[in-house]
């Protein structure tokens, strides 16, 4: 029984789409995948909606229609949307210096930052000095006077570094500097995006969500990631005063996410890395952003901004956590590059721990989402997700879709 249900493929696809079910499918029956969902929009036009296998391994309860899965830094796009109709409504601009809207952040040399460099990872503010547990993330403004006394790690604007779950504080702060209701970041993503939409994603996971819903998470084991990660990474993750165990496994670390006895955290935000929802939703919020914003009220000048080029810091665009160049980062979301391709050249998105991915493709008019609960260990794209959007792009080239628009 829990061999069917995690071969079982559930959805549809429109016409001259079937390939990619057929690249869903394979990934099931051999085993890629244990479960997950894809979705995308063309045109506005949902033309690829699936789902299957199994929600939780140990009980074999299969991946369901409306299953959500924390999608862990694929977070990060859905966050930066709320400060990109920030943008549009004239609250923000992303020239200006953060410290303009939000007066205590400029202590120990934060007072030049601007609202760009911080959103790309520039500001050397990928961890906290100071202890940041569940109770002060839950507390704002308890969070806000931490958020505001971090000195950089070097000069601002000079370096990448991957602010892994910083970014998300930083930008929730930000946000209720603007708005004027001073909305937390998860309340304005669920009034501003999702309630209008109809999304099922929250980066505030209620309490009224039952665990019924929610996929539970395969992490890879000792030998998946011995395999996986570079050795490197390894010895780094390890080493507490490494950046990237600074960043990822400490204050707070990205097990803030989790709850045993509620699968996911609830009532608690983690705007870089605490999201959970279906790939229907993500795919719709991105298809929103790529075929002119409408239904939100963006205007045209912030989508040509988030499809532009990312600009990169004064050394370059090398990470200083990651430890290679080949992820680029532009107003809170990821741009394709050479090593982490997805979309076209203006896309923009955002892929999480293990596998999952949405974005943007403003030139072929396409959101895209996949969600995944087998944590892979892929520091690009994961090849399940990566064949799919091959078996999207491929049959959007060949079929009569766009002649029929």
């Amino acid at each position: 029984m829990v061999a069917v249900a995690s071969q079982t493929v559930e959805g549809h696809v429109s016409r001259g789409f079937e390939a990619v079910r057929e690249v869903f499918s394979e990934n099931l029956v051999h085993g890629h995948e244990l479960g997950g969902a894809c979705c995308a929009y063309v045109h506005g036009e949902k033309v690829v909606d699936l789902w299957g296998g199994m929600r939780n391994k140990e009980t074999g309860e299969p991946w369901e229609r409306d299953t959500m899965v924390l999608v862990y830094s694929a977070t990060k796009g859905l966050s930066a949307m709320t400060l990109a109709i920030a943008h549009s409504r004239g609250w923000l601009d992303y020239e200006e210096r953060v410290a303009t809207y939000w007066p205590e952040f400029a202590q120990h040399g934060k007072e030049k930052i601007t609202v760009r460099q911080l959103l790309a990872h520039q500001a050397g503010l990928f961890a906290f000095d100071e202890p940041v547990d569940r109770s002060v993330v839950a507390d704002l403004d308890r969070l806000a006077v931490v958020l505001a006394r971090q000195k950089p790690a070097w000069e601002p604007g000079t370096r990448q570094a991957y602010h892994a779950l910083t970014l998300g504080f930083f930008e929730g702060e930000l946000l209720r500097r603007v708005d004027p209701r001073h909305r937390s970041l998860g309340q304005f993503f669920h009034d501003e995006i999702a309630t209008p939409l109809g999304l099922d994603v929250y980066i505030r996971l209620p309490e009224t969500i039952p665990t019924s819903r929610l996929a539970t998470l395969m992490p890879p084991g000792p030998i998946d990631m011995l395999r996986g990660y570079p050795l490197w990474l390894i010895r780094d993750a390890l080493n507490p005063r490494s950046n990237i165990h600074r960043a990822l496994m400490t204050n707070p670390g990205q097990a803030i996410a989790l709850d045993e006895q509620q699968v996911y955290a609830r009532n608690l935000e983690v705007p870089s890395g605490g999201g959970v929802g279906t790939a229907r939703a993500i795919a719709h919020a991105y298809s929103v952003f790529a075929t002119g914003g409408r239904e939100l009220g963006l205007r045209r000048e912030t989508l040509d901004l988030l499809a532009g080029a990312a600009v990169p810091p004064t050394r370059g665009f090398y990470d200083e956590c990651m430890k290679g160049d080949g992820a680029q980062y532009s107003l809170g979301f990821m741009k394709p590059t050479p090593v982490w391709p997805f979309g076209s050249p203006d896309s923009f998105g955002a892929p999480g721990a293990g596998g999952s991915l949405g974005f943007a493709d403003p030139s072929a008019r396409i959101g895209y989402a996949y969600v995944t609960n087998r944590i892979g260990t892929y520091l690009t794209g994961a090849p399940c997700d990566v064949a799919l959007r091959d078996a999207l792009y491929a049959a959007l080239q060949s079929s009569e879709f766009i002649k029929r628009r």
